[in-house]
């Protein structure tokens, strides 16, 4: 994909091939180009040049809904969450919209009893059961964070997008969302953009490493972080 803003050339001819289950971390300094191909494969702005293929069907020209439909799932650098409305009421709506379900004229929503289950089983793999009744707005920071990743979930994704995972995170928040991107299901596939070279380390597979708009390597993290180019353009003498 290449792709140009206000005559700024973001990327240029970027190829990305993602296998099913693997774990890809895109990395780059500033003003890489890593936030244009997270959002392009997610599916805003529209892209311009090139082509994005999900397990072998072109979505090129497919809404960010009618992409999150077919399995592409996301969090985001910031918070997005109802902070009025409780973690499982949270995740009761992401579970909603899974199953296409926006109202009934009999009784409340709270009634359906799988969307209840499936609601309350997709904190339990974050680790917010017990938070359950607690206002999102009122969770810890870290908490937030998972709570996205579930609202993520209960979408059944097949390829999640993370954006920024523990941004803004203490060294305690950062080692728990760790341990929860490292307990999800090895059959799905995961795109992360990060910056905290520990947690890139930690958790990809294969890093793809952009610099003004192009990729310089891909590779597994021990041959990344051996490569004397991407040494000198990115992680310079910290690694």
């Amino acid at each position: 994909m290449s792709h140009r803003f206000d005559g700024v050339q973001a990327l240029t001819a970027v190829n990305l091939h993602i296998a099913p289950g693997e774990r890809r971390a895109i990395i780059g300094p500033n003003g890489a180009g890593k936030s244009t191909l997270f959002n392009l494969i997610a599916g805003a702005p529209p892209v311009q040049t090139g082509r994005v293929w999900l397990h072998g069907r072109d979505i090129t020209h497919l809404s960010v809904p009618a992409r999150a439909n077919l399995g592409v799932g996301r969090t985001f650098q910031r918070n997005n969450l109802f902070a009025g409305l409780t973690s499982l009421e949270n995740a009761r709506l992401a579970v909603q919209h899974r199953e296409r379900i926006n109202r009934h004229w009999f009784k409340p929503i709270r009634g359906f009893t799988a969307v209840h289950t499936a609601a309350t089983a997709v904190l339990q793999q974050v680790g917010l059961a017990e938070q359950a009744h607690v206002k999102a707005g009122d969770l810890a920071y870290g908490q937030q964070r998972a709570l996205e990743v579930a609202l993520a979930l209960a979408l059944n994704p097949r390829l999640l997008l993370l954006d920024e995972p523990t941004a803004g995170m203490s060294p305690a928040e950062t080692a728990d969302m760790i341990r929860l991107i490292q307990s999800l299901p090895r059959d799905l596939t995961l795109l992360i953009v990060e910056h905290d070279m520990d947690v890139i380390f930690t958790l990809a597979d294969q890093i793809t490493v952009l610099h003004y708009g192009q990729v310089i390597h891909t590779g597994p993290p021990a041959e990344v972080q051996a490569d004397e180019r991407v040494q000198g353009v990115y992680l310079g003498g910290n690694r």
